[in-house]
């Protein structure tokens, strides 16, 4: 993979810049999603399909502070990108280290009370009946590991920042293919069961931190700093506030998704409806690893070429990332809408000594997922106007708009459609609410970004 350096994000052509950037992304995406589906796959077959929803349920309270490193990450990247891209080398250092004490202050004191309110918080996001007992033990565990998620995901955004994308795919690739391999070392030689399972977890992140760590300290990084830059400024930490805060509320704003969507599944069809949304959830991960790609690829470069006033670059950054988005989110829904049903099968373990609560609730879950999944993804090829949009106005340091447009899918229109349409479909009012909102929310964004370029990356007239 071509080495890729802060300057050439100002000057190399954009179509091959973002597939420098947005492949390696992609890669580590890839990478990182393929350990998520093949992680539920182990679970499903080795411990059963109970432990895939006990995981489920587990996720939003461990992703919501790892989200914290992204949302520093992310809110901080910003500001080196255009820092670096104004040759303001000093300001890009300063925000480097503020990124790396907030986040240790932030996500040290999240995991503390979360740790204490453990008994509460796994029944509020759906761990009840039998999956209470296996996700408390999975979230116990990866808790511990969750601090070291955050500084992994600070330090990946930072790395990209640079123009470093084939260390920040490495980076990414590391923990999940240390989480398979521990995976099987821990759940099927040693029998270690959930145990198994969140040991090898929390493993993974442990060898991501090692990798970044290590890659900071040497020559790769152009970002040197020294003791001075790790104390806090309040001005650079009132701009990674503001545009972190949009990634934080987006990861919010999911967590309460999944709280109220384990709870409505629970309700309407128990533990087996809970582990189709959590089959589905996997793909939501896994198939859109491209689109997220695209998007972690045309941040830094957007960023970069807005910092140096090159606008031309930036509008056409925009329409090459949202062509290329939107033509890999395509060939995703052909995929997703010919196989549901071999798609959910695979999480399924045929094992002849299942338990038959266990039997019967995989044969409900192969009978529900195939139409739940043709459903979720149902609006899949528009959906890179959306994401490209939304990342746009966060790349370029405009912290309103990009918390909007990021929060119009989900917080605008998915959760009032999630409140109001099970109480008349059911079931299928569930999964109806996401093709819905995502339709909703590409129209908003779209307005909004044509109304942005002809505004302000549009030579005026004289």
């Amino acid at each position: 993979m071509a080495k890729v350096t802060a300057d050439q994000l100002g000057s190399e052509p954009i179509g091959r810049l973002l597939i420098k950037q947005a492949v390696p992304a992609s890669i580590g995406i890839l990478v990182m999603s393929i350990n998520v589906l093949v992680d539920s796959i182990f679970v499903g077959n080795w411990i059963g399909s109970i432990a895939i929803a006990a995981i489920n349920v587990v996720l939003p309270v461990s992703f919501f502070i790892a989200a914290l490193g992204m949302a520093i990450g992310i809110g901080g990247s910003s500001i080196i990108s255009r820092a670096l891209g104004a040759n303001n080398k000093e300001k890009a250092l300063k925000t480097f280290g503020n990124q790396i004490t907030l986040t240790l202050l932030v996500t040290i004191s999240m995991v503390v009370p979360g740790l204490y309110y453990v008994d509460g918080l796994i029944p509020a996001f759906g761990g009840k009946g039998a999956i209470f007992d296996p996700a408390k033990i999975y979230y116990v565990i990866v808790l511990y590991g969750v601090p070291f998620l955050a500084l992994c995901m600070m330090g990946n955004t930072v790395i990209r920042a640079e123009g470093k994308p084939k260390f920040a795919m490495i980076a990414m690739i590391i923990p999940s293919v240390g989480n398979l391999l521990l995976d099987y070392i821990f759940i099927y030689v040693f029998d270690w069961g959930m145990h198994g399972a969140a040991w090898a977890t929390t493993a993974g992140y442990l060898l991501c931190f090692a990798y970044i760590f290590y890659f900071f300290l040497s020559k790769n990084s152009e970002l040197k700093i020294n003791v001075g830059h790790f104390g806090l400024n309040l001005p650079i930490l009132k701009e990674i506030g503001s545009l972190g805060f949009v990634t934080l509320a987006r990861q919010a704003v999911t967590s309460i998704i999944y709280l109220m969507l384990n709870n409505i599944l629970f309700n309407l069809g128990g533990e087996a409806l809970v582990a189709v949304y959590a089959i589905i959830g996997r793909m939501l991960m896994f198939a859109l690893f491209p689109v997220f790609g695209v998007t972690q690829g045309f941040l830094p470069i957007a960023g970069f070429n807005y910092g140096a006033a090159k606008y031309d670059r930036v509008k056409e950054s925009i329409y090459t990332a949202i062509k290329y988005a939107a033509l890999v989110a395509t060939l995703v829904f052909v995929v997703l809408m010919a196989f549901p049903a071999e798609i959910a099968d695979l999480f399924l373990s045929d094992r002849a000594d299942l338990p038959l609560k266990e039997v019967e609730m995989n044969a409900f879950v192969l009978e529900h997922s195939p139409l739940a999944m043709r459903l979720v993804f149902a609006a899949t090829p528009i959906i890179a106007l959306q994401l490209i949009g939304a990342a746009y106005f966060q790349a370029i340091g405009k912290a309103v708009p990009a918390l909007l447009l990021t929060l119009t899918r989900q917080g605008f229109f998915f959760i009032p459609l999630l409140l109001l349409l099970p109480n008349f479909w059911g079931e299928l009012g569930v999964w109806l609410s996401f093709p819905i909102a995502d339709v909703l929310a590409t129209v908003v964004t779209g307005m909004y970004l044509a109304r942005e370029i002809r505004t302000n990356l549009t030579p005026k007239q004289t």
